[in-house]
């Protein structure tokens, strides 16, 4: 692999994992369009420590938070789960308040990252063979395009039923399970963990904007283990030093580029609707369904 293509992989990946139109799929529909080689698993995992870091940067303060709000959420969590903060209801939040949400948060995020780490335990491993395996391919390159047509339409669906008028502290552990579980079916290139988690937020009344930052955060454990794997392929890879360089560049422009998606996602939603994303979405499917079709690609 290149410099340049490293550097456009790692653009693509900092951009698809927070907007919601597909990290995963773009990673494979890129080297397919351009004739690339196959940049392989473990460099795509390696691009999650780009994405991760750049969570970590731009949440640091919530993060921070909700680590020192650990032993909080030990000491009582289903009274935390089952509470719902003042400030949520219209109140204003009292000393002793914060720590609460800031444990009840944490709680809410390792409750919605069940169903995806499960999941993926039970089958990463064979959707990863499918969609990287080059017998597979014409197939799987459909797959992705209806998954990005599909799941556009209920993004558009979702922002057009959604009420707009919760937070993030108004979540329940039914929402937050609910959330999850659209989390987990981003496993599949073409859906867009993103896409997925703000889909299910919209639908069960969150602002967009808070839809998004619960999406960011819910990510953040799934996230982990992704570049937590892809830093022990590589390290089990023994790869040379032409190769780490050319992955150092695709976590640097991955990590640059998604701290970027984020802070434009966040302001964009506070205005706007979803719209330019599910036009992009289903643009994007019927060119690649054209493509196949036309026998281009």
């Amino acid at each position: 692999m290149s410099i340049y293509e490293a550097v456009v992989l790692g653009l693509v990946q900092g951009l698809t994992e927070f907007l919601p139109i597909s990290s995963s799929g773009h990673l494979i529909l890129v080297p397919w369009l351009f004739g690339w080689d196959e940049p392989g698993l473990a460099f795509d995992a390696a691009l999650h420590l780009g994405t991760l870091f750049a969570i970590f940067v731009y949440f640091w303060r919530e993060l921070l938070a909700m680590l020192r709000a650990v032993p909080a959420a030990l000491s009582r969590p289903l009274a935390l789960l089952r509470s719902v903060p003042p400030s949520s209801s219209g109140g204003t939040a009292v000393a002793g308040h914060e720590c609460d949400a800031d444990a009840r948060l944490a709680l809410l995020l390792i409750v919605g990252s069940i169903p995806g780490g499960l999941l993926g335990l039970a089958g990463q491993s064979r959707i990863d063979e499918f969609f990287h395996d080059e017998s597979h391919r014409p197939f799987s390159i459909v797959v992705i395009a209806v998954f990005l047509i599909v799941f556009g339409h209920l993004l558009w669906w979702a922002d057009r039923a959604a009420t707009h008028r919760r937070g993030i502290p108004d979540l329940t552990v039914r929402d937050t399970v609910f959330i999850g579980a659209a989390q987990a079916l981003a496993l599949m290139p073409g859906v867009s963990r993103s896409g997925s988690t703000l889909t299910a937020g919209l639908f069960i009344g969150l602002r967009r904007a808070d839809a998004a930052r619960f999406s960011f955060l819910l990510g953040t454990p799934l996230i982990t283990l992704a570049g937590l794997k892809g830093l022990k392929d590589i390290l089990d890879a023994s790869p040379t030093g032409s190769e780490v360089t050319t992955m150092l560049v695709g976590i640097l422009v991955s990590a640059v580029t998604g701290f970027a998606a984020i802070a434009f996602l966040l302001r964009y939603l506070q205005r706007s609707n979803t719209a330019v994303f599910v036009v992009y979405r289903l643009a994007a499917g019927f060119l690649i369904l054209g493509l196949v079709a036309a026998g281009v690609r």
